[in-house]
């Protein structure tokens, strides 16, 4: 069985990975010249389950439970597991209630732990929640891991290719992100918008979330002095530069955190649109060919190891032949 995957992002790589650990023959291709082009080097790294399980179905929650566990296997050293710090302003107390009262494994915190876990932020936050299972890593460094780990076990890449080789595959699994918002019934565009700030006056260990009424944050470090700040999400397809108002809105939040970030120094931004469906949740589909991973929205790095499982037991699973039942090629 040899299998293309069509796509170099997070749901590209990681069922690479899967298929090829599972003795799967595996091809990648991708239209851009190298890995890590995508919506996916503008996520915030953060293996949250249980902070997205505020906003999200309890799917969110439950297949997004191993997936510290799979990134730290498939790229040792590069999972940090700190746990998550969710804070608000005094006067948006409320939002931890609500935040709480929507999800489980945190533990309720006063300002002197807060301290403890941030000395950054001491005196600054009255209480939060603290969720200590979750995780974060850099989505650049881990898919450039990704990519050098799967060259090792002899995955071929056909980078800055359009079409697809002349080769006959078991099947094609496409994993092409907002590409496939066109082809896919229910399938729409969610526009995301960071800033990477980059400012030695202030150290966190772990992400920050900030709970606002109305332009909730999420900060997340990275080497040398950098933050990622993001958390817009515009039911958009347009791709274009980030707007004024989202720059003022998320460089507003994150002053709020701590003064430091306004003298910071802004060093990159960055847009990605993410797929999704109505329910905001991953789908593994079935195809003329193959199959399909579609509809990632903000759940890429969380959720791309479950869906690369599901992807693998689909295509070994001794009861399912794909290939004969879609009129694959052989």
């Amino acid at each position: 069985m040899t299998v293309l995957i069509k796509g170099a992002g997070v749901a590209g790589l990681t069922a690479a990975f899967e298929l090829s650990r599972r003795g799967i023959a595996v091809e990648v291709m991708d239209a851009a010249d190298r890995v890590g082009t995508g919506a996916s080097t503008y996520a915030g790294g953060m293996l949250s389950p249980y902070c997205e399980r505020e906003a999200a179905e309890e799917a969110a929650l439950t297949l997004g439970l191993p997936s510290a566990d799979w990134w730290a296997q498939a790229v040792p050293g590069e999972v940090f597991r700190k746990g998550t710090l969710v804070i608000a302003a005094s006067r948006d107390s409320v939002e931890l209630d609500r935040f709480a009262s929507r999800t489980r494994g945190y533990e309720w915190v006063g300002g002197n732990t807060i301290g403890e876990l941030e000395p950054d932020l001491a005196g600054r936050f009255d209480r939060a929640l603290f969720f200590p299972e979750e995780a974060h890593l850099d989505p650049r460094k881990v898919m450039t891991g990704l990519y050098e780990a799967l060259v090792e076990k002899g995955v071929r890449f056909h980078l800055g290719c359009i079409e697809a080789p002349e080769t006959v595959y078991s099947a094609v699994v496409e994993c092409t992100g907002a590409a496939a918002i066109a082809s896919t019934p229910g399938l729409r565009g969610v526009r995301g918008e960071m800033l990477f700030l980059a400012t030695a006056e202030i150290t966190l260990s772990r992400p920050v979330r900030l709970l606002h009424p109305r332009h909730p944050l999420y900060i997340v470090p990275r080497e040398d002095h950098r933050f990622m700040v993001g958390a817009t999400m515009i039911e958009t397809d347009d791709d274009g530069p980030i707007t004024a108002r989202s720059v003022m809105e998320l460089l507003n939040a994150a002053y709020a955190v701590h003064p430091a970030f306004g003298e910071a120094r802004l060093v990159e931004t960055g847009v990605g649109v993410r797929p999704a469906f109505a329910d905001n949740l991953p789908r593994v589909l079935e195809q003329e060919d193959g199959f399909s991973i579609a509809g990632m929205h903000r759940h890429g790095f969380l959720l791309a190891p479950a869906m690369a499982g599901q992807l693998a037991d689909r295509l070994c699973a001794a009861d399912h032949d794909p290939f004969q039942a879609q009129g694959a090629l052989q």
